[in-house]
């Protein structure tokens, strides 16, 4: 069975329910979930600003060296600094959804949304966050700013992802 997942720091929510997104206010109200290959970029408290980066296979070789050059991990997301003992500490809950009530909106991103409300087959305590980020192959950094990282990234060739930029400094 396909999976696909949703990420709280509420643990006990029988219920997703459609609803509006801030960031989407042209979609319908929806059920918003994640495929396992981009979970990784949820596995922080909901308001952390992060951003999510690795390479597409037309991505240029050098901007994989200028943004991915010492690393060997598959992603990289990065944090700012105020927010690394809040990840610390954070106890997050994995929900995991059989995804036949779901349809994929962005390929690239691994959005999935459902129409219809949906109910968890699984509610699993994440555990140590900074262990978990470890474990899926990504690289976390730590930065005073997210700015000077967004500005780079949208003019380069790689994917990315800038979640609760709002939040950023």
């Amino acid at each position: 069975m396909h999976t696909v997942f949703h990420y709280s720091e509420d643990s006990a929510i029988a219920d997703f329910q459609p609803r509006l997104h801030p960031s989407h206010p042209s979609l319908p109200p929806l059920v918003w979930a994640i495929d396992a290959a981009r979970a990784p970029m949820y596995y922080f408290p909901r308001d952390c600003p992060r951003i999510a980066f690795y390479a597409k296979p037309d991505s240029s070789a050098a901007d994989k060296e200028r943004f991915l050059g010492l690393t060997s991990a598959k992603m990289v997301i990065a944090i700012e600094s105020r927010w690394y003992p809040i990840l610390a500490q954070t106890t997050l809950y994995q929900y995991t959804f059989a995804a036949d009530s779901f349809s994929c909106l962005d390929e690239g991103a691994g959005y999935f949304v459902s129409k219809e409300p949906v109910q968890p087959l699984q509610v699993t305590a994440m555990g140590d966050l900074l262990a978990c980020l470890g474990e899926a192959d990504i690289e976390l950094r730590i930065t005073p700013s997210l700015t000077p990282l967004k500005e780079a990234l949208l003019d380069s060739s790689l994917h990315f992802s800038m979640i609760r930029m709002r939040n950023a400094r």
